[in-house]
């Protein structure tokens, strides 16, 4: 029988757990009446035949006894764990509601979701802005309703085959010699699995939906046996994948360092081909010592993406913490960048970035925590690719592939909060590309930084689904041997300085308002740089605080700049 939304609505913990509390009491009853069992059927001196009888017929009751016992402690085991499950199902359902009430939606008992209650009087300047991140919303919640019916199934299909095992007698003693070994060998045959994530790489939605419908103890018994599942599961919440990356950090360098020594050993005996292997794998074991200095620097640190299947290896490190961050924003290096040799030097530059951002919001008396990401989630090009590689410089292959992994990263970070953060994506050189094709699709994002980019990957910036005036572009402006020349390509695209309807921050030598001087940004590679006028407008930026931002060396008032404003 198919299972319907309003069927599992319906479901409780509660039967479920009384159910195996009445059958632990009789299995306990039982087993402390083992040794009164075993005295009976054998009086003292009494030998002959009859004794023979009574002996092995209290055997063979012994025999089924344990057999008993332990299909009863099956149950016990399958039904607690049953109800623990429904208990995360529910919390799955709930928080699948509460997402649909806060946004004016309402999820019918047939799975389908209904548009109730749309935002009324809503500014023409806006309109397409709601819109999308309503149809965003609908999109998760569609995903969530698919989620939780397939946990249910997956929780029915379990119970009753566990239970149904039990019925037919399926569950052995394990060999016991005793009811309290029988029992103890039952109750490891009984218990149900966690259902696997969705297929493949799964949208947030299905993820965030598949990772709710779970319980506390299922959610760690994944993150202890399968974290290969979540590490770099979009829509997760991050302290989760960074349980999940940091556990497979070990587990990774171990099978690396095996390879590594049975190609040494192939080498050694002359044959060839093999150089290009080790150095993939000895660059992967490079990265992940990258890793684990960058994570033990002091602050808080969240490994959010790990990963080696690919040529090199790809990793995202957060500073602070990217569940909870009032604002957060993605950096995206470009050309020549990847995790042994930059992973390092960019998260010192977005610690300091995180720091500057929390000054600025300090100095405000604005409330509200920040997390930077390093995000080296795809395969830049580097130094060496001939202009026909796939991965070339001059094309913009990797950064579309880069892009289908920062998109959905992107995303999951509102999919995986219960409040949305104030979310800013930031693109430098080729990872401004990467950021901008990234920004096609419906991501959530609020503000976009763009810096030294050789073009967006369009040349119309309403396809950039960011809201209008909230994209924003730096260039070294300085002289001739001082500037920035590489957005003058405009490669892919046109010269993002042309774009109708971005906004052009400055990076040039400026003393603020209250007295502080900030430092012009020189050339291609300044703009992250420490107490800059390019790193002062990111932090305003990534801070929501958009007043303070400078244009021309100039404090403006963007009196019609768009406030950031959540939808949850």
């Amino acid at each position: 029988m198919t299972l319907t939304y309003g069927q599992i609505r319906q479901w409780r913990s509660e039967p479920l757990d009384a159910a195996a509390t009445a059958l632990r009491a009789n299995s306990d009853t039982l087993v402390g009446l083992a040794d009164e069992f075993n005295a009976m059927g054998g009086p003292r001196n009494w030998i002959g035949a009859a004794a023979d009888d009574a002996t092995k017929k209290r055997g063979e009751i012994t025999d089924n006894m344990e057999r008993f016992v332990a299909g009863i402690r099956s149950a016990v085991t399958t039904l607690t764990q049953g109800a623990d499950a429904v208990t995360g199902l529910r919390r799955g359902i709930r928080e699948a509601d509460d997402l649909a009430t806060q946004n004016g939606f309402a999820i019918g008992d047939d799975g389908a979701v209904n548009d109730v209650n749309p935002p009324q009087n809503v500014p023409e300047d806006r309109a397409d802005e709601v819109s999308r991140e309503r149809e965003r919303i609908r999109l998760e919640l569609v995903d969530r309703v698919e989620q939780n019916l397939r946990t249910a199934t997956d929780i029915d299909q379990d119970v009753s085959g566990q239970l149904g095992k039990v019925q037919a007698g399926k569950v052995d003693d394990g060999g016991a010699t005793d009811l309290a070994g029988a029992a103890e060998a039952g109750g490891a045959q009984g218990g149900i699995d966690p259902p696997a994530p969705p297929d493949g790489r799964g949208s947030p939605g299905d993820n965030a939906g598949w990772w709710d419908s779970l319980s506390d103890a299922e959610k760690q018994r994944v993150i202890r046996e399968h974290p290969e599942w979540i590490g770099n599961r979009d829509g997760v919440d991050f302290t989760s994948r960074d349980q999940a990356n940091r556990a497979m950090l070990p587990i990774e360098k171990e099978r690396l360092e095996g390879e590594r020594e049975r190609l040494e050993g192939e080498i050694e005996r002359g044959e060839i081909g093999k150089q290009g292997e080790l150095d993939q794998v000895n660059e992967k074991l490079d990265a992940i010592r990258s890793i684990e200095e960058t994570l033990s620097k002091p602050g808080e640190r969240q490994l959010v993406l790990f990963g080696t299947s690919s040529e090199r290896a790809e990793a995202a490190i957060a500073n602070g913490n990217l569940d909870t961050a009032k604002n957060v924003a993605v950096f995206t290096p470009g050309l020549t960048s990847n995790v042994p040799d930059s992973l390092g030097g960019y998260d010192a530059q977005m610690a300091d970035l995180q720091g500057r951002t929390q000054e600025e919001l300090a100095r405000h008396g604005e409330p509200g925590s920040v997390a930077t990401v390093t995000w080296i989630g795809y395969q830049a090009p580097q130094w060496g690719e001939t202009l026909f590689d796939p991965n070339s410089v001059a094309i913009d292959h990797a950064a579309e592939r880069g892009a289908d992994n920062l998109a959905p990263f992107l995303q999951g970070i509102d999919t995986a909060r219960n409040s949305d953060a104030h979310l800013t994506a930031m693109g430098h050189s080729y990872g401004s590309t990467t950021t901008g094709i990234a920004l096609q699709q419906n991501t959530g994002v609020d503000e976009a930084v763009f810096f030294g980019s050789p073009g967006l990957g369009t040349g119309d910036l309403d396809q950039v689904l960011v809201p209008d005036g909230h994209n924003t572009y730096l260039e070294a402006q300085g002289n001739p041997l001082e500037t920035d020349p590489i957005g003058d390509f405009g490669a892919f695209g046109v010269d993002p300085s042309h774009l109708d309807g971005m906004r052009h921050a400055s990076t040039s030598d400026v003393t603020l308002p209250d007295g502080r001087q900030l430092i012009e940004s020189n050339g291609h590679s300044e703009y992250l740089n420490s107490n800059t006028t390019s790193q002062y407008n990111m932090s305003v930026i990534v801070g929501g605080l958009p007043y303070d931002l400078t244009i021309d060396g100039d404090s403006r008032d963007f009196g019609d700049y768009l406030t950031w404003t959540p939808f949850r």
